[in-house]
């Protein structure tokens, strides 16, 4: 067996060759696309031994994980931070990183990751194509806001991209180019409106036959497009041991500083899907009115303060939520509040 270490960049990839006793056999590089990758599978196969390879986690290390899986390697993603705390180097160049997962995959240690299937790759493009084009619209929106501010122009409707504030735009006559700014921002909010709509009547379409979308609607605070997005970012419930392995997964917990009697707690995490972290914490945003939950969110903001308050409960919901997500999902099961006559508590 070899063991192959890939150090990825936009326009390279670096390789670091090792025997089973650790010695060096090749050393390269080659183009990331896929005909570099057959190229170098097809160049590493005349040593005549099947390839252990591993690669950070990074955009475009699934194209080659892909790539090379087809050639017969077998081939691993490893959690970049974690392999800089196995391996903390002095000196760091994309040739040493390639020997540190090399010697890594040797040893049996790389800290991979887990990697969703075809299917559920699809399902993460689909809802972050929408979050995607959500912020692009929002974006627009608030540039408009904005340049009726520059110019002292109150806003006297609610909603100033529905009639009446289309009404009022209309009728502003500002100088240009600010006139020609909000009329080319309508447009596009116009077809962004359009694009959403199509992304929204699939996601609909897509997640009537999901296993996980109909339960998760029944959370508090969690309508059709969070439970897409939630079902798709946790792919499989079975990969979590517990619920607070997924509360951990989805970076909503603090870090932690412990040294002897010594116990501090940091700021967030922030590891995991950010698209996961950011439903949660919409969906907590929501909750926090429901009977379920209501009291607890009262509670937390009150102890914690004003300053603090509300963003601390919101943010200790949303791991609540992530735990009666695992308990729903883990069983089959419907969301039902704690106290009540079905069996699941949340």
């Amino acid at each position: 067996m070899l063991y192959a270490g890939l150090d990825l960049s936009r326009k390279r990839l670096d390789f670091h060759l090792l025997d089973a006793e650790g010695e060096t056999v090749e050393r390269g590089a080659s183009a990331p696309d896929a005909d570099g990758l057959r190229g170098l599978s097809e160049r590493l196969a005349g040593h005549g031994e099947p390839v252990s390879a591993a690669i950070e986690s990074m955009n475009g290390a699934r194209f080659v994980h892909d790539r090379l899986e087809l050639a017969g390697w077998q081939v691993e993603i490893a959690d970049a931070q974690k392999v800089k705390g196995l391996a903390p180097l002095a000196c760091k160049t994309d040739r040493i990183d390639a020997w540190v997962l090399a010697e890594l995959a040797r040893r049996d240690l790389v800290p991979a990751i887990w990697l969703p299937d075809p299917q559920v790759r699809a399902e993460r493009e689909r809802a972050r194509w929408r979050l995607h084009l959500v912020r692009h619209r929002s974006s627009l929106k608030q540039r408009v806001h904005a340049v009726l501010l520059t110019h002292g122009k109150p806003c006297p409707v609610s909603d100033l991209f529905g009639v009446r504030g289309r009404q009022l735009l209309a009728t502003l006559g500002l100088p240009e180019p600010w006139q020609g700014t909000i009329e080319a921002s309508l447009r596009l909010i116009d077809e962004l409106e359009r694009e959403i709509g199509e992304c929204e009547r699939e996601l609909r379409r897509l997640g009537a036959a999901h296993r996980y979308v109909p339960l998760l609607c029944t959370v508090p605070g969690i309508s059709w497009v969070l439970a897409y997005t939630i079902a798709a970012e946790l792919g499989d419930i079975e990969r979590f041991a517990s619920p607070r392995k997924l509360a951990g997964y989805s970076g909503l917990c603090p870090r932690v500083y412990q040294s002897g009697e010594r116990d501090l707690r940091g700021p967030l995490s922030k590891q995991g899907p950010r698209y996961l972290r950011w439903a949660l914490i919409e969906a907590a945003t929501h909750a926090c009115t429901h009977p379920a939950y209501r009291d607890r969110y009262q509670q937390t903001k009150a102890r914690i303060g004003k300053q603090r308050g509300a963003k601390v409960a919101q943010i200790d919901l949303a791991r609540r939520l992530a735990e009666a997500i695992w308990h729903m999902l883990s069983r089959g099961e419907a969301f039902a509040p704690k106290g009540a006559t079905d069996p699941l508590a949340a």
